[in-house]
């Protein structure tokens, strides 16, 4: 009996910690291309001071962040989400300005201009220096006044550098920055689902890009199928620049089916670009990228006949939701279902839905249709910065026990040094580095160790049910073998 207890602990375990990993698996469903990296910890950097109010002041740390890009290539990042947190190796996606606390920011493009003018584009020190009348500057001390100055935009907070040189830095960059436009994509498809009769050529899928060029291919089921991709007169298309129109040729008479196209290139992500976690995790904004590969999917669904939908998705920040667009290519009308009601989209027409979704809330939907039609969106809505709060808030004196991140080197053990407010990325509350309430062994106020909301790094927001269920299984384990003993004992 207690081996069977211990055996059936294992099995509900092993099921519950799989359901967490393949929630977290799908975070990047449906990404309409762009960058993808993994955060890898904040590793340039000094200290900073945030005013909270009533005179009371916290220290943070301030500086660059690096991260991991799939597909290879590295990025360094500044966070313009002075109280979130970080999660340690979050997932982040190259993301438009308006899909961000950016679209509403009026001096977004000064943010821009500080990258494109300071630290670490700007990598003669000594020429930096002198222009900001700062004396001398390390990469440390530059990397955290660029970050002030950044903050000052971003979130509108009150915040200073502790060294006197970083500090000259960010007053000379916030006095002298510009408004800017936003950079390019990397590379993105637009629209990345599109949907047509087999006889025609479905799209367009205008490639929007940065690049010099990027390569065009088709996956195996349009090849088995006999789809080509081609422009809009026909010809093959293998290769292509921002602007190109890309088209599926499907043969008249090819069975109902689906396919996709992925274009491809190796380029350096434009400074300035915005990138958003797929999970809770402070927003950020790039400051310099290596040769990174970057990759855009599309799809394509055609039939002879009926009903032929596509489905896209985006944020949308004005409306506080997101926007799913369904469109019907077919000859009949579409009825699908979403977010538990069924809409209608006619013959050859298209229909947005908003879906609400709250401020910070993560969304995890899927529209369904007739014959196992079905298309999953996942994400988080992080669209505003809190501003400065008020102390003894997220942010600004307390410590939320749900949220952890990752110290300078990037691990999950909370802050090194510093204290609660919130900076880059140490403490829970959405620092940089800095908080000793996370602490450095992860207790249970914000170390990744010790508590708080591990789901975005694998593990699963149902371990202490599994625990509990793992105890009273064992617990129940030793009393079987408890009474067995008795029995025995009796009979003796």
């Amino acid at each position: 009996m207690a081996t069977t207890a211990v055996t059936v602990g294992l099995l509900v375990l092993g099921s519950l910690a799989g359901a967490g990993t393949a929630s977290a698996d799908g975070e990047d469903v449906h990404h309409q291309g762009g960058a993808i990296a993994t955060l890898d910890g904040l590793k340039t950097f000094d200290s900073a001071r945030i005013d909270t109010g009533n005179g009371k002041a916290k220290t943070v740390s301030a500086g660059l962040f690096e991260m991991n890009v799939e597909g290879g290539g590295r990025l360094q990042t500044y966070c313009i989400d002075i109280h979130n947190p970080t999660q340690n190796k979050a997932k982040y996606l190259e993301t438009p300005w308006g899909q961000t606390s950016l679209g509403a920011n009026k001096d977004a493009g000064k943010i821009l201009w500080i990258l494109r003018n300071s630290y670490p584009q700007a990598s003669d020190l000594n020429a930096l220096a002198q222009k900001a009348g700062a004396g001398r500057l390390t990469p440390e001390t530059a990397a955290a006044g660029t970050q002030v100055a950044i903050w000052r935009f971003s979130d509108g907070a009150k915040v200073e550098a502790k060294n006197a040189q970083a500090e000259k830095l960010a007053d000379w960059l916030e006095a002298q920055a510009q408004n800017l436009q936003e950079p390019k994509t990397s590379l993105t498809l637009d629209p990345n689902a599109v949907s047509g009769k087999s006889g025609d050529k479905l799209g367009p899928v205008t490639v929007r890009t940065d690049a010099d060029k990027v390569s065009v291919t088709a996956d195996a089921d349009a090849a088995a199928a006999g789809v080509k991709v081609t422009d809009k007169n026909g010809q093959p298309v293998t290769s292509a620049v921002n602007g190109t129109e890309l088209y599926f040729d499907v043969p008249a008479g090819t069975a109902d089916g689906k396919a996709s196209l992925t274009a491809r290139t190796t380029t350096q992500v434009p400074v300035g670009r915005a990138f958003a976690s797929a999970s809770k995790s402070q927003t950020q904004i790039l400051a310099g990228s290596t040769e990174s590969t970057i990759t855009a999917d599309a799809t394509a669904n055609w039939a002879t006949k009926g009903a032929i939908p596509s489905v896209t998705a985006e944020k949308n920040c004005t409306a506080g939701g997101i926007d799913v667009t369904v469109s019907n290519a077919g000859d009949t009308a579409f009825t699908f279902e979403l977010a538990g009601a069924e809409h209608t989209v006619g013959a050859d027409e298209s229909k947005t839905v908003t879906v609400p979704v709250g401020e910070d809330e993560a969304y995890d939907f899927t529209v369904t249709g007739p014959g196992g039609f079905s298309e999953r969106f996942q994400g988080v809505l992080d669209c505003e910065t809190q501003g400065t709060p008020a102390p003894g808030t997220s942010g600004g004196g307390e410590t939320p026990p749900s949220s952890p991140s990752p110290s300078p080197s990037g691990d999950t053990t909370g802050a090194t040094t510093g204290d609660t407010t919130g900076g880059t990325t140490g403490d829970t509350t959405g620092g940089t580095t800095g908080d000793t309430t996370g602490g450095t062994t992860g207790d249970t106020t914000g170390g990744a160790t010790g508590g708080g909301d591990l789901a975005v790094t694998g593990s699963s927001s149902a371990t202490p049910l599994i625990a509990g269920i793992a105890v009273a299984l064992v617990a129940a384990g030793g009393a079987a073998m408890f009474f067995l003993r008795r029995k025995k004992a009796a009979g003796q």
